[in-house]
């Protein structure tokens, strides 16, 4: 992209704090021409724009504070038809400057300006009376009641105001002057994070590709980075980097980013999808929410309600799942899950705005719980207790609330992700949580994942429960089968996990793995006294019968053992090491395969080569018993085929 490019600051040396700030109010209110007194940008980029004298889209221009800070400005349509490019816009906003025009008050859409500021959770901002100019003194300080009326109870109720002018130039000094004061306030955004970036543009630059543009909402994003464009769920290359229009090599949290990127066409990309860390968000048509309707509705919204849904830079349709009640009325709270239309990217602890779908008005919002919740069913004081604790728990209290409700361990990010919780919040939670044997840690493949202590132990007993079923069936084998095992009744683990499982217990000493087998520490198969004459008697049989054993069918005539009871004393005897089993159905006394052994590999170093002819004459059996034999000496490496000849395996 085109661009001088600069070297890159970092968070916490001076001038180099990134915030960004918004404008919010009515259509015609002045907040473009504000911008461009404050910038000397105009942001009205768009031909209608101009024609019309109203922002339609997203305006963007780079802040140069008296610190020397350079923050990113965000002009914000204000038209009621343009409240979801508000929105997309109000996405990452740190401070606002709530317009009002002096000579006209308060107007409709300041209002739900507003309300979606206290909705998305945007704490700080300041009052700007715009057009000063126009109004008369009196009318000035009538318009200033007006605002404190209406500001009353909000996050904005003792917010600094100003009265200014784009045209003279009066105020805006002042008003510089109080927004770099009030920066510093503002809490930075999580550069430590990982790389999370919503949306809002989308374009293509002749001879760069695919450009796309939004606030940096935690993490950093450099150049030659690998990222993932979600829903679309597509891996991507950060080809160059751009903040405010110059290039650079690395953009930090809280700043406003263009991503010139590699791997994707512009047509599968919109706005609303989101640029992240691969792995790090899922897609997902279902969150928990705590939904707050405005108080100031004419009436409620009724269960499975349908919705306009906004988050972040997205606008999507979906329905209301109201899990406490029949129907939120105005004011009221509650826990509900939001079943969308089309997927929805989300982290816990998101703020997201709801409109009504028609006619489109700001209903209310609230914040997400569980960005990928299960199916939920209405009225369950379980579920509802656990919602709870999610959005108002202590991190510990959160992070076994978060173990004890999933299926598999999870690795630290996963964690973070599920929780909401920042990575130092979920680390320290973690630490107090194993100190207090709340938590279990389990290696999988090197990597440390965690397990709710209860649910750890509850494996450990199922498994127990199933070893000892198993050791009851079948007291002659060493264990049960560990992919048996995990497919009956840990099918929801993956084998790398179950495998971790295993090797934790048998570090415990609650089980011993040999091999494929899993059997309960310190199990030794063991016959019962008639299974001893049984397995001496087909001991006997084999030995006597050399190098043409009996078969299977022989020896149940024989004994008046069952076909099941005959297989288990024959896989003891193999266990045991009195047999060998050369091939399905075929039984060997080892005595007699060892001997076979010394036999075949003196004649092959005197002679070279053997046939299956030479080798019945050899060892003196027939030739249905002497094929499986060379066939298990090939297996075993003591042997090779070459043509319808053995050699000595080299």
């Amino acid at each position: 992209m085109p661009g001088k490019e600069i070297k890159p600051g970092k968070p916490g040396e001076p001038g180099e704090k990134h915030i960004i700030i918004g404008t919010a109010g009515h259509v015609d209110h002045g907040k473009t021409q504000l911008v461009k007194r404050l910038t000397g940008v105009d942001t009205d980029r768009l031909k209608e724009e101009k024609e019309r004298g109203i922002s339609i889209e997203l305006g963007f221009a780079p802040l140069d504070l008296p610190s020397g800070l350079r923050a990113g400005l965000v002009d914000v349509p204000g038209h009621e038809r343009f409240v979801k490019h508000m929105l997309a816009g109000a996405a990452g906003i740190d401070l606002v400057l709530l317009v009002v025009a002096a000579d006209e008050g308060v107007m409709p859409q300041t209002r739900e300006h507003l309300d979606i500021i206290q909705l998305l959770g945007i704490k700080k901002g300041i009052v700007v009376l715009t057009k000063k100019d126009l109004a008369e003194e009196d009318l000035l300080l009538l318009v200033e009641e007006e605002v404190r009326e209406l500001t009353a109870g909000t996050s904005l109720a003792d917010a600094p105001l100003v009265a200014v002018s784009s045209v003279t130039g009066e105020g805006i000094e002042e008003l510089l002057a109080l927004i770099d004061r009030m920066v510093q306030e503002v809490p930075e955004k999580e550069a430590a994070g990982r790389a999370r970036l919503p949306i809002d543009r989308v374009f293509t630059i002749a001879g760069f590709g695919t450009v796309v543009t939004g606030t940096l909402f935690s993490g950093r994003i450099r150049v030659g980075d690998t990222l993932e464009v979600l829903p679309l769920r597509r891996e991507v290359r950060v080809r160059n980097l751009q903040v405010h229009g110059v290039k650079v090599e690395e953009a930090w949290a809280g700043q406003r980013v263009a991503v010139n990127l590699s791997g994707v066409a512009t047509q599968e990309i919109e706005r609303g999808s989101v640029l992240a860390a691969p792995g790090y968000l899922t897609p997902s048509f279902r969150l928990d929410v705590q939904l707050r309707l405005l108080p100031h509705l004419d009436k409620g919204i009724k269960n499975w309600a349908r919705v306009r849904f906004h988050l972040g830079t997205k606008e999507a349709l979906g329905r209301v799942l109201l899990l406490e009640t029949e129907e939120l009325l105005p004011g009221e709270a509650a826990y509900a899950q939001m079943v969308m239309e089309e997927p929805v990217v989300a982290a816990a602890r998101d703020r997201f705005v709801l409109r009504a779908y028609s006619p489109m008005y700001t209903i209310g919002g609230g914040e997400v719980i569980d960005p990928a919740a299960p199916k939920r069913r209405r009225f369950r004081s379980a579920e509802i207790e656990q919602l709870a604790t999610r959005q108002k728990g202590s991190p510990q209290e959160v992070v076994l609330q978060v173990l004890a409700s999933s299926a598999v361990p999870l690795a630290a990010g996963e964690l973070e992700k599920k929780s909401g919780l920042l990575a130092e919040e979920a680390a320290a939670a973690l630490e107090s949580l194993q100190q207090e044997g709340k938590v279990t840690v389990l290696p999988v493949e090197g990597t440390p994942h965690f397990v709710h202590s209860s649910v750890y132990a509850e494996w450990q007993s199922d498994l127990g429960e199933a070893l000892l079923r198993f050791h009851q069936q079948y007291p002659l084998r060493p264990g049960a089968s560990k992919e048996e095992i995990r497919s009956r009744h840990f099918a929801f683990l993956p084998a790398k996990v179950f495998n971790a499982l295993l090797q934790s217990w048998e570090e415990r000493g609650v089980i011993s793995v040999r091999g494929q087998s899993v059997a309960v520490a310190g199990h030794k198969p063991a016959l019962s006294p008639e299974q001893e004459k049984m397995a001496e008697l087909i001991r006997q049989r084999f030995r006597e019968g050399g190098i043409q054993p009996p078969d299977a069918a022989a020896l149940r005539s024989e004994t008046g053992l069952k076909p099941e009871e005959m297989e288990e004393l024959l896989g003891f005897c193999l266990q045991q090491g009195w047999l060998a089993k050369i091939g399905e159905g075929f039984y060997f006394d080892r005595e007699t395969v060892e001997k076979a052994r010394e036999a075949l590999t003196a004649y092959l170093q005197e002679h070279g080569a053997v046939s299956v002819a030479e080798a019945r004459d050899l060892l003196g059996g027939s030739r249905k018993y002497i094929l499986p034999l060379l066939e298990y000496f090939d297996r075993e490496k003591v042997t090779r085929r070459v043509g319808d000849k053995r050699v000595l395996y080299r």
